[in-house]
Formats: structure tokens, C-alpha cells, sequence
């Protein structure tokens, strides 16, 4: 495997409008093309959301806002200020923090994957198992919930021998 992480010189073709290169997983093979703007807008958001300056900007939005209600009377415009603006940051956070997960988990998927293809001896179907229904899923915790359990009895069987 290449240590490097440039590009090989496989061909590339577009794949969904995005670039990707003829060659199979793990060969280096990829391309790095520019996440989508939507992709890039929510990773920066989210990445600003998650800084102890936000909070602290949010807190002293806050800490205005509640200062404040004195001046108008603590009326139902100035409760209806800070309602609809938390309403519509929190509608729109979901979707960016909702992306973003969606993009990490696959990203998750794929490196698992990836360990489980390239470990001599493991179950190489474990490595689409993200995609079965919930039945299958259910199916398949209940044997490695099994095998775990016999694993388990086995390991104190030795040590109670030994």
C-alpha cells in the first residue's frame, strides 16, 4: 500500500458529478475532490458552533436579551425576540449537525470496513452489515451477543483451571 496520500495515476471518471478514480478501495487510487459547498458550509458551522467562543457569544446574546426585559417591560415581542431567533438556529443547526453526522458515520463505516477486509480470518460480510435491514441486525446481535457469551465461559473455564 502506498504511504503517501496523493493520487495514484489510475484514470479518473465522474461519479455522481464528482471525480473518483478506477481502482479498488484501499489502493490509493482516490481522488480528493472538493466537498460540495453545502458539505463545506455545514462542516465549518458545525466545526464554529463546537468553539467555546460561540458559547460564550450565545450566553452573552442571552445575557443581553434577559438584561434587557426591564427596559420593555418584559412584553410578550420581547419574549417572542429570543423564541422565534432559538427557534430557527436550532431548526437549521439539526440539518447542519445531521449532515455532518451522516458524513462522519460513513466515513466511520468505511474505515471499519476497510479493518475488516484487510484482518486475516474476519467475517469479510461484516463489512456491509451497516446496510442490512433491522430484522438481519437484530439477527446478527443476538449470535455475536451468543459467541460473546460462549467466548466468555470459555475464558473463565481456563482461568478456573489454571
Amino acid at each position: 500500500m502506498p504511504s503517501s496520500n496523493r493520487p495514484t495515476s489510475k484514470t479518473p471518471h465522474r461519479v455522481a458529478g464528482r471525480l473518483a478514480a478506477h481502482s479498488s478501495p484501499g489502493a490509493g487510487g482516490y481522488l480528493h475532490a472538493r466537498p460540495s459547498r453545502f458539505t463545506a458550509f455545514a462542516l465549518h458551522t458545525a466545526h464554529l458552533a463546537g468553539r467555546p467562543g460561540t458559547f460564550i457569544l450565545a450566553t452573552a446574546i442571552i445575557f443581553v436579551w434577559a438584561v434587557t426585559g426591564p427596559l420593555f417591560g418584559y412584553s410578550d415581542t420581547w419574549q417572542l425576540v429570543i423564541n422565534t431567533g432559538m427557534t430557527i438556529v436550532t431548526f437549521l443547526m439539526v440539518f447542519l449537525i445531521q449532515h455532518t453526522q451522516n458524513r462522519d458515520s460513513l466515513a466511520f463505516q468505511i474505515k471499519l470496513d476497510e479493518l475488516i477486509i484487510a484482518m486475516e480470518g474476519a467475517e469479510n460480510r461484516m463489512a456491509g452489515a451497516e446496510d442490512l435491514c433491522d430484522a438481519d441486525l437484530e439477527a446478527l446481535h443476538d449470535a455475536y451477543r451468543k459467541r460473546a457469551s460462549e467466548a466468555l465461559e470459555t475464558l473463565e473455564k481456563r482461568r478456573g483451571v489454571r
